[in-house]
């Protein structure tokens, strides 16, 4: 213990001090922003966007894991021979390996770029619960994936190996590396655009066009009574999505 007390007695706290003592003034709403704030970011209230802190709520109650769906029927159905046409197993497997490798894109963009540009707690707090949020959808296709006893390596290289699901995901990166910079920051007409740009490209066209495309065809297969697992599984992943969405416009 004497040694312990004595190390900290050395620490050399004075650049962290510098820092709260620049930001030690109590928040005013009035101060905060979305970006470009210089306000204190580790004070989470008093809230000036209330809907932020509502979804994070939301997303809070409506927190589920994969193991809760049963994927019993859908193991027994991809096992029969004929239980599926060739273009319905094109469908599970395509999907799969596009998702699997398009939310952890996603949560990338979050945690690599866009988190430190925003500039609001409650709104950070927000983009940390669809962080998480993304990770277990991915958890969820490796679910779907080990359940019916895929190929994995084939299934999450297909963001390599699929034309279509490449394409898909180059066009996302693009946005990502452009404000990933470390040198990257807001607060000019331009770099403001350049964040405007990957918020649309990932909550609107990412997560708002190509992620539906591809829950249409899971969730029609489940209304027919097939791979209902996996389509309850994309249900519950809808329903964050959506929220995403939401969010992001």
């Amino acid at each position: 213990i004497v040694r312990a007390k004595a190390a900290l007695d050395k620490l050399d706290v004075a650049e962290g001090l510098a820092e709260l003592e620049g930001a030690s003034a109590r928040v005013a709403v009035d101060e905060k922003r979305m970006i470009n704030c210089r306000a204190d970011l580790n004070q989470l209230v008093p809230f000036k966007y209330d809907w932020a802190w509502q979804k994070y709520l939301d997303g809070c109650a409506n927190h589920w894991m994969p193991q809760e769906v049963n994927m019993t029927a859908d193991i027994a159905l991809w096992k029969n021979p004929e239980g599926l046409t060739d273009d319905e197993r094109r469908i599970v497997m395509r999907n799969l390996g596009f998702f699997s490798t398009a939310d952890s894109l996603v949560a990338n963009n979050l945690v690599l770029a866009v988190y430190r540009l925003i500039t609001n707690p409650e709104c950070r707090q927000y983009i940390l619960r669809q962080a998480f949020e993304e990770a277990i959808h991915t958890h969820a296709y490796q679910y779907c994936i080990e359940s019916l006893a895929m190929d994995e390596g084939e299934i999450f290289n297909m963001y390599h190996e699929i034309p279509s699901v490449a394409k898909k995901a180059a066009w996302g990166l693009k946005y990502t590396r452009s404000i990933s910079d470390p040198k990257f920051e807001t607060g000019t007409v331009d770099t403001d655009k350049e964040l405007l740009r990957n918020l649309v490209a990932y909550y609107c066209v990412l997560e708002g066009i190509f992620f539906y495309c591809g829950f249409t065809q899971i969730l029609s297969m489940g209304r027919r009574n097939k791979m209902t697992g996996v389509a309850e599984q994309f249900q519950y992943i809808l329903r964050d999505e959506s929220m995403h969405l939401n969010f992001g416009i």
